[in-house]
């Protein structure tokens, strides 16, 4: 098979790549899974993010910033059902009320519409359930199936003459004069250039093409209970705490979500595999590769209080209840019941700190994405776009 670009990954970063290629070049997706979606992006939470959290100017606000319109736009003109619903980033004592007042200065920084600042009785207003010393309303958060948006992608890129071949892992590449010829476990593919969004496999993607990704991803399972349908009253909106800074996790919250119901979650914990959904999930290869990496040890030492309290939260359902109910009091223990899991593709860099921002190294005819996590899903359009015009001025 000849075409312009291969895409290594049919998440949703890829497809959203594939899609701002096709009509412009030609296009094959490659994924080694049976059907697109199947990881990061099938086992997201379905937020449509603000941009409330980013660094001003950093690729995550910029993307985010545009990325989150483009997907309200999308959706309504495919069809995909949505919801701008809200959301309330709730201080639960005075402690926290700096930290939420540099959230609304950033938010602000980052063009975000309608915040606004909430006492305590005017959380209770909004959210009558909730409890905290004060809030801050995000009106422009809200929910989607990201599964289902990847799904529309393939689709499109397919009606544009691209093709997204799934059942096809990628197993390496060899340069070719003008080309890079790729193998797959579907047959080989020649292309112009490649584009690597293998999302957790990215770093191994990145080392098969012969280029070293100066980072190493690093696997965190994310956990979430459901709260049984009697108590989803207790959630009019999304309700967040205010963020730990020193980490890129949320922490864990309350999210409607639009099939119906409320997730409770994530908390973050090690996976000991890069697909490990749950505990007894475990590959000796990823954990091997994790034992021989310097920088995942110095990231642990250096979170090692923090993983400690996630790794007792994610064996303890009553850890996890507690922590729901410093904002939610009345959320009961036995209103709570075990729902799935995602794993967060984190990169790692050698001196163990966390790659918080969009993470893009381009090489000869190639382009790998080694990090693109939260609010990669809302801004798949304009980050897909953004390679997209990097793929073409390769071509």
């Amino acid at each position: 098979m000849h075409t312009d670009v291969l895409i290594v990954g049919g998440g949703i970063v890829g497809l959203a790549t594939g899609l701002a290629l096709a009509g412009r070049a030609s296009v094959v997706v490659v994924e080694a899974e049976e059907h697109v979606a199947r990881h990061q992006t099938g086992h997201n939470s379905g937020v449509i993010h603000s941009g409330l959290y980013y660094k001003p100017g950093s690729a995550k606000a910029r993307n985010c910033a545009d990325g989150r319109e483009l997907m309200y736009r999308f959706c309504e003109e495919n069809g995909v059902p949505h919801e701008r619903c809200g959301k309330v980033v709730v201080a639960t004592d005075a402690s926290e009320v700096p930290a939420l007042e540099e959230l609304e200065r950033r938010g602000t920084a980052n063009g975000l519409r309608g915040l606004q600042r909430l006492s305590a009785g005017e959380l209770r207003e909004i959210e009558p359930h909730v409890r905290g010393v004060g809030g801050l309303r995000v009106p422009e958060t809200g929910i989607v199936n990201y599964k289902a948006v990847a799904e529309v992608y393939a689709r499109k890129i397919a009606d544009a003459g691209g093709s997204v071949r799934t059942g096809a892992k990628f197993l390496g590449c060899a340069r070719e004069a003008g080309a890079i010829v790729a193998e797959t476990t579907a047959g080989p593919v020649r292309a112009k250039l490649l584009v690597n969004c293998a999302g957790l496999h990215s770093d191994r993607v990145a080392r098969l093409c012969g280029v070293e990704p100066g980072v190493r991803i690093v696997p965190f399972r994310g956990e979430y209970y459901e709260l049984k349908p009697p108590a989803a009253h207790l959630c009019r909106h999304l309700i967040y705490p205010v963020p730990d800074a020193r980490l890129p996790f949320l922490g864990v919250h309350f999210t409607r979500m639009i099939g119906g119901g409320v997730e409770c979650g994530p908390n973050a914990v090690l996976a000991f595999k890069r697909e490990g959904y749950r505990l007894s999930d475990i590959s000796l290869r990823d954990l091997w590769e994790l034992a021989i990496a310097r920088g995942f040890w110095k990231m642990a030492w250096r979170f090692r209080w923090v993983g400690l309290h996630e790794m007792y939260r994610s064996l303890s359902r009553r850890a996890f209840w507690h922590a729901l109910r410093k904002l939610v009091p009345e959320v009961g223990f036995h209103d709570l019941v075990r729902a799935g899991a995602g794993v967060r593709a984190q990169a790692v860099a050698p001196d163990g700190k966390l790659v918080d921002d969009f993470f893009i190294r381009q090489a000869d005819r190639m382009i790998h994405v080694l990090n693109a996590p939260s609010p990669a899903a809302t801004a798949s359009i304009a980050i897909g776009r953004s390679i997209a015009e990097m793929a073409l001025k390769e071509l």
